[in-house]
């Protein structure tokens, strides 16, 4: 990704920067101590043409986080991002101890509160160790520097007669001779810029950077004390139920609230379209909005669940090229063995285990929110439009997020708090009931893929037209080195309902197609799905993770024993390269798959915890077998009917098989994406492994039971 790329992707248009903070009265409110200001765009990205963009040192896109060390030697990381179980609260902290030479629990990340910390455009894509783990280990080896200089005035010391150690500068001929952090700090306010990139340590000289270690949150967070939105309890506060239409798009025709004032406490708000009971007893005020009488206009319905891919394909429009080599349309007619197949893939539900809530008071004239969001800066600014408030008159407060995967993005709920907190005048929480939650979580969008391929007798793929609808591009590039390609997308399909980012926002759904075609092109001439993989790959890295993977698999053929089958699916995302290797077991009576083994390798270049990168891994791929196996939305057009867990079939423990997690290693290597790009194999896997152990191949996700057995027919 280009740098103008990347800041465009955090900031917008850098020729009109969101002001939402100026530094220099943000660091007035500060304590003392050594105060570091690290920008993504200057430092990280820098090239000619943004040098006039670099220099805006007041403007919010110049500056992302800000490190301070204190006057008591404690560390504070101040951050826009957030934490919501991808373990980024460890592992920045991780990198600072690093290269900061300062215990781990010294260091306090602060993340994501709108009045402590600048702008961030939200915490998604993977794309927080790619691109901000870089820059605070430049700004702890920023803040090292000034420190020595420090401490060589009062040691009277050369500096570079001097290193740090354990939260001191230490002289290196005797050890005795030394000072603390807090004693340079203290009494002294000193700010400082990271503009060029300093010497940051070699990869031999880590000491806690590769090292496995266990969330710092994780004591907090299994015993209760970690503090969700829905556990912010404040004097006098109001729960909300929402009285919800019975589909989307639906408009309110008439509406009677008078059996819903008559519960005592209870207050009725209606505004538009918004509907809702307020009152301290969360039951009270559901069973209050259940006797409200509304009757509604309801869009007539153009598709359901059974013929959503054929609207998919109607409602198409636009054409785009995103990669194109050769003549793939000639190359495809001129081939020995053509391969004409659809892929499909349904909606998918994010089905975090917190749902979306928001907790809302007015200070004044101050609003002061704790929500569940992947983008507080986001969140504050919708709110504050939407209740006509100046900007900085909305706190969204640190928070720990119980789950996103993208479906935190958007803040409906966070508006809806907003709206009737200031309606009634009183604190109010909105917690979203699991049928809310389904009814209006942003969808992984139902998708079609189609592909037109290739391949010579002697097994290389000589052709690949993949045209894609309802999925974007991510994860496409071509990395089998086919001369003669084409892929694109076709663009804005009509949706009965609000879709967004799922997790490796469309590469669930790509992936699936192509390492399916792969083995169908495969098995078609005759040749193992993995020899015929590494026949067509010629990236030395990519053929290194399928290496490892077959080894810590003990993989030697594609068929494992009666019923019993293994599957392979390669993919790219986050900078990351995924190998998955699957073993299942088919009941060719029902069809029912049984997972048995998953061995997922990665080269996720640096690795900076492997404990974090692990369980990231293991939660990718448990997700994921959600999606390829279980996971389905019954709807009629507007109508959402799949609203809790007992019709939406998530992976459970007993349907979890055991997961290996190997990484290469890489560590020479910035360290790219770790939280989303395990997930994407997974479909693909799966399908392949129910072909090889039954014989059905299955072109639509989730590979049910029946899709099997109509396959096997």
């Amino acid at each position: 990704m280009k740098a103008e790329e990347i800041n465009k992707l955090y900031f917008g248009d850098v020729d009109k920067p969101v002001r939402t903070l100026d530094r220099r009265d943000f660091i007035k409110k500060l304590g003392g101590g050594l105060i570091i200001v690290f920008s993504l765009s200057s430092l990280a990205f820098k090239s000619s043409k943004e040098d006039d963009h670099d220099k805006r040192s007041d403007d919010a896109s110049d500056l992302n986080a800000y490190l301070r060390i204190r006057e008591d030697g404690k560390v504070d990381c101040l951050t826009g991002k957030i934490e919501m179980g991808q373990g980024i609260i460890t592992s920045l902290a991780q990198v600072l101890s690093e290269e900061l030479e300062i215990p781990l629990e010294d260091i306090n990340m602060v993340m994501g509160d709108t009045d402590l910390c600048p702008y961030d455009a939200g915490t998604w894509g993977s794309l927080t160790t790619r691109f901000f783990d870089p820059l605070l280990r430049a700004a702890a080896a920023e803040a090292k520097v000034e420190l020595i200089l420090l401490a060589a005035k009062e040691l009277k010391v050369d500096a570079d007669k001097l290193q740090t150690k354990d939260g001191f500068v230490v002289v290196k001929s005797d050890s005795k001779k030394r000072i603390s952090y807090s004693d340079l700090t203290k009494g002294k306010k000193i700010v400082k810029t990271v503009s060029t990139a300093p010497v940051l340590k070699k990869p031999s000289e880590f000491r806690t950077i590769g090292k496995p270690i266990i969330s710092t949150d994780a004591i907090n967070k299994v015993t209760g004390k970690a503090k969700y939105s829905a556990d912010i309890q404040l004097p006098g506060m109001l729960y909300a139920s929402i009285k919800r239409p019975p589909a989307h798009g639906a408009t309110i025709k008439t509406i009677n609230t008078i059996r819903a004032n008559e519960y005592e406490g209870a207050t009725v708000i209606h505004e538009g379209e918004l509907v809702a009971v307020l009152h301290e007893n969360p039951l009270i005020a559901e069973e209050a909005a259940v006797k409200i009488k509304a009757e509604y206009d309801i869009p007539e319905s153009k598709a359901d669940d059974k013929t959503i891919f054929e609207h998919v394909l109607k409602t198409a429009g636009f054409w785009k090229n995103t990669e194109e080599k050769g003549d793939a349309d000639k190359a495809f007619e001129s081939a020995q063995f053509k391969f004409d197949r659809s892929y499909y893939d349904g909606y998918k539900a994010h089905a975090s285990i917190e749902t979306h809530t928001a907790t809302a008071t007015f200070e004044g004239d101050k609003l002061v929110m704790w929500v569940s969001t992947q983008t507080p800066f986001g969140t504050r600014k919708d709110v504050a439009e939407t209740l006509k408030m100046p900007i900085e008159k909305v706190h969204i407060k640190q928070i720990f997020i119980g789950g996103g995967f993208g479906g935190k993005i958007y803040n409906q709920q966070a508006i809806e708090c907003a709206q009737l907190a200031k309606l009634s005048g009183k604190p109010v929480q909105v917690a979203w009931t699991r049928r809310e939650e389904f009814m209006y979580d942003m969808f992984r969008p139902a998708a079609v893929m189609k592909i037109k391929s290739g391949v010579n007798k002697e097994g290389k793929i000589s052709a690949w037209n993949y045209s894609i609808y309802g999925a974007g591009p991510r994860g496409t590039q071509d990395f089998y080195n086919v001369a003669d390609l084409k892929t694109g997308i076709w663009g804005n399909p009509d949706h009965p309902f609000g879709t967004g980012a799922w997790r490796a926002p469309g590469n669930n759904s790509t992936t699936f197609a192509r390492e399916s075609h792969i083995d169908i092109m495969a098995n078609e001439i005759g040749m193992d799905p993995v020899e015929f993989r590494l026949k067509n790959i010629v990236d030395d890295q990519i053929k290194a993770a399928v290496n490892l993977a077959c080894k810590t698999f003990g993989y030697k053929s594609a068929k494992t024993g009666k019923n019993r089958g293994c599957g392979m699916a390669i993919g790219l995302d986050a900078g990351t390269i995924v190998v998955l290797i699957a073993e299942v077991e088919v009941n060719p009576s029902n069809g029912k798959v049984t997972p048995l083994r998953m061995v997922c390798a990665q080269d996720m270049g640096q690795v900076v915890n492997p404990h974090g990168a692990t369980v990231q891994t293991e939660g990718g791929l448990t997700m994921g077998l959600g999606y390829a196996l279980w996971e389905d939305i019954e709807f009629n057009w507007g109508e959402v009917k799949t609203r809790n867990f007992d019709t939406y079939e998530i992976t459970k423990f007993t349907t979890t098989p055991p997961i290996e997690c190997v990484f290469t290693d890489d560590m020479e290597t910035p360290p790219q994406g770790g939280g989303e790009p395990a997930i994407i194999t997974v479909g693909g896997a799966i399908a392949n492994a129910v072909f090889h152990a039954s014989g059905a191949r299955v072109n639509q996700m989730p590979i049910t039971p029946e899709r099997i057995l109509n396959s096997l027919e």
